[in-house]
């Protein structure tokens, strides 16, 4: 709810909404959520109601108090989408994306249907344009602002190939002049081949492999990679990491890598052999020298800060550039 942030990927968070419920895996050890909860029940305080879903009306202008451009990743604290939130108070919330041009706003969900399904329709087009004063008609407001928003940058939660098969396309499907992945906290390994390239199936009306992307230009313009952080956090493997890197790199995908979370890669042991309880073993190792050996990677609990965020000896901050808006 400021303008700084120690996300690797912003420059500020704004929050008109707090509090959520969890989805998926990913959200099993929602930091939001710890944060929120501590607070349940303290008389005044911002978070009285812990992480119920609240509606922060005082923090709707926010974006248009801050003069100097910047990134902004909306609702670090909530899901913009979620099903307690009022369409028009959504809308309101991209009419004030609207009066606030010189920002980027980063929106991540993982409410992608709902998030499809909403910025699809011309109703709600319509509620925008009300919120901004206008008389409701979606004709007119893509006539004159524009649709979807230049400086409006979309994005689904990814933790596994299951949610990426599910969220991916119907972010596809959805208006958007950047589309973006959060892989944080990254719990397996995930191909993203098919939403980095369209490649158009011959044979029918959808891209290679079937049932996972439209057929068209659409596709992912950003990749960011992260493993997870605080109580309970899971180890991600490093070559779950490589392999993402590698996809965005042959396509020309910009790949953020943003922290290994608590657990960083070590040492490799042969099968069998003890090691300190704060290490686990990941994922089998063939270095091609020992057919006869079974290799495993551990990985070491470090915290955060030790762990840190280099990758293969280097840190990978890359961004994508401003992508034109798409009538």
């Amino acid at each position: 709810m400021a303008d700084q942030t120690n996300i690797e990927w912003t420059d500020a968070t704004w929050n008109p909404v707090s509090g959520c419920t969890e989805v998926s895996p990913g959200c099993d050890h929602c930091y939001a959520k710890s944060l929120a909860e501590r607070f349940r029940g303290t008389p005044g305080h911002y978070y009285e109601q812990g992480f119920e879903v609240v509606l922060r009306d005082q923090k709707l202008d926010q974006p248009l108090r801050w003069k100097k451009p910047k990134r902004i990743f909306v609702n670090s604290m909530s899901d913009l989408f979620h099903d307690a939130i009022p369409d028009e108070f959504i809308a309101r919330v991209f009419a004030v994306m609207v009066q606030a041009e010189h920002h980027t706003f980063q929106v991540l969900t993982k409410r992608h249907g709902r998030m499809r399904s909403l910025l699809s329709s011309d109703r709600f087009l319509g509620l925008v344009d009300l919120a901004l004063g206008g008389d409701g008609s979606a004709e007119l407001f893509r006539r004159d602002v524009g649709w979807p928003l230049a400086n409006v940058w979309l994005g689904v939660s990814v933790e596994n190939q299951q949610w990426a098969d599910i969220r991916i396309p119907a972010l596809l499907d959805t208006p958007a002049a950047v589309r973006f992945l959060s892989m944080e906290p990254l719990l397996g390994p995930v191909n993203l081949d098919p939403y980095l390239r369209p490649a158009h199936c011959s044979d029918c009306s959808w891209t290679s492999p079937h049932q996972r992307q439209p057929t068209g230009a659409e596709h992912l313009h950003w990749v960011i990679v992260g493993g997870e952080s605080g109580h309970g956090a899971r180890p991600m493997h490093q070559e779950w990491v490589r392999s993402l890197r590698d996809q965005c790199t042959a396509a020309g995908v910009p790949f953020l890598f943003k922290q290994w979370g608590e657990w960083k890669p070590q040492h490799r042991v042969a099968a069998g052999m003890a090691t300190d309880p704060r290490e686990v073993f990941g994922e089998v190792v063939d270095d091609g020298k020992h057919p006869s050996l079974t290799w495993h990677r551990v990985y070491r609990r470090v915290g955060k800060k030790t762990a840190g965020r280099e990758l293969d000896g280097r840190t990978w901050d890359q961004f994508p550039e401003a992508v034109a808006a798409r009538g």
